[in-house]
């Protein structure tokens, strides 16, 4: 059997590992990405030094069955263990697993160091198109290619658009190798567009090179994320009140039940863990319409309140807050041009009727993790999405998939041997962009597919005996 997987960060690394060291002889991986983030992706691959995982090292082992990996491979003190360190060391564990795993497998695992742009169905398999102009067959392909590029913001004139003044992906080098943010003066006036985890990163960096202009952060709710505290808490069992509302799929009772536990219990977020492992189940359960008010109404504040930065970068935000360095604000981008000498936008603030009309001298994309299959500009996606053979979900969430993860096309119908893994499943589940449920999910899709390699190969000896017999 030959599985290929298309990816190279985090999702389609722990799927190829668990395959390699499950895989018996005669198995054909191919693990396709690009080469400036492979085996570490972009999340790992394109950060920086200062940017911190979200994550206590204790608990970012790549497998399911060992979640202290990553902190043994680093051998850690149990201090250590409990931090939170740069999220350039979490690729190289990524990779090293990756070349470990080549090593020792039986099956034969192949890097693929170029981007897929088009896979077309061939029969019963599929042909994998590369950006070299090369080609190859694969019995089973695994989308795993992680968050789609984020959208274009709506109102940026089409000068700014390719002028300086705009800087529509803040980890992106130029020619001549010098990084988008880098080109940002430090005296430059710098308006971002986004306030979640990607914005922390940009101000960290910026902060980092020296800046000294004035950072405003606006998006629709100016809402920051939450941070860890410094101790983990110890962990909570969830009540009665709550676990009725996830078995019965009743997302106002649950948002009833966990505001009336919010204010006595030690640490709110340990409630928020204590409900993870339930999530995918309730997700899985809610009708569209529950989804679309949940992503209406409520989404924003879960996620300040789920995807959590680490303490020290927390401080490092609220000290440049309280001296006046970073102003954050709840409000829309209506327009931003080109106006000779700056930028000049128009915001409206939340809850005003009118826009304000400000100048900045640089504007910054940072609105972070996007899944909308119809909008994206990602050319695989949209080539399989043109073609049928993916359908994209209606509220943005990635794609149409059955329980067993594979696509679905345009009928409804699972594309036999078209697989997806992690956030382009998150119309099925949810919480599926995180290193706990990846783990499992990854172990999971890997099992299946062996399986279904191991009926192939018996249906092909079973067919090889009936030949033989007289």
């Amino acid at each position: 059997m030959r599985i290929s997987i298309i990816g190279a960060g985090f999702s389609g690394c722990a799927l190829a590992t668990e395959l390699a060291r499950a895989a018996p002889e005669g198995v054909d991986i191919q693990l396709v990405g690009v080469s400036d983030t492979y085996g570490r992706g972009v999340a790992y691959g394109e950060a920086r030094p200062e940017h911190l995982l979200n994550v206590r090292a204790r608990d970012l082992g790549a497998t399911s069955d060992h979640p202290g990996e990553f902190a043994d491979w680093l051998n850690l003190t149990e201090r250590a263990r409990t931090t939170f360190l740069p999220r350039l060391v979490y690729g190289e564990y990524l990779h090293s697993r990756l070349v470990a795993a080549s090593q020792l497998s039986l099956a034969a695992l192949n890097r693929i160091e170029q981007e897929a742009i088009a896979i077309d169905r061939e029969g019963p398999a599929f042909r994998v198109h590369l950006a070299d102009g090369s080609d190859f067959i694969s019995d089973r392909v695994v989308l795993a290619v992680g968050a789609l590029p984020p959208q274009p913001l709506a109102g940026i004139g089409p000068r700014l658009a390719v002028h300086p003044g705009y800087v529509a992906w803040p980890w992106q080098n130029g020619l001549d190798g010098i990084g988008a943010i880098d080109r940002i003066e430090p005296s430059q006036r710098v308006l971002i567009i986004g306030t979640g985890l990607t914005m922390a990163d940009v101000v960290t960096t910026l902060h980092r090179r020296g800046h000294r202009g004035a950072i405003t952060a606006l998006s629709r709710h100016g809402l920051l994320p939450q941070s860890h505290v410094e101790e983990p808490s110890d962990p909570i069992a969830l009540p009665p009140t709550v676990l009725h509302a996830l078995n019965t799929h009743d997302l106002r009772e649950l948002v009833r039940a966990l505001r009336a536990l919010t204010p006595i219990v030690p640490d709110w977020r340990s409630l928020i863990d204590a409900l993870r492992p339930y999530l995918q189940g309730f997700w899985r359960g809610l009708s569209q319409p529950s989804r679309a008010q949940f992503l209406r109404h409520l989404r924003s504040h879960w996620e300040v309140l789920r995807h959590r930065v680490a303490p020290p970068l927390s401080r490092e935000l609220e000290e440049l807050r309280t001296r006046g360095r970073l102003r954050v604000r709840a409000g829309r981008l209506l327009r931003a041009r080109w106006a000779g000498e700056s930028v000049e936008v128009l915001i409206r603030d939340r809850g005003f009727a009118h826009a304000s009309r400000e100048n900045y001298d640089v504007v910054v994309r940072a609105t972070g993790f996007d899944t909308d299959v119809d909008r994206t500009s990602h050319p695989l996606i949209a080539q399989l999405r043109d073609s049928g053979l993916i359908t994209a979900d209606p509220l943005g969430l990635g794609i149409e998939a059955s329980p067993r993860f594979e696509a679905l096309d345009g009928a409804g119908s699972p594309v036999r041997g078209l697989y997806a893994l992690g956030p382009l499943l998150r119309a099925q589940l949810w919480e599926i962009t995180a290193v706990p449920e990846l783990r499992v999910a990854a172990r999971a899709l890997a099992k299946q597919l062996l399986t279904q390699e191991r009926r192939a190969s018996a249906d092909i000896l079973r067919g090889m005996e009936a030949l033989a017999r007289p």
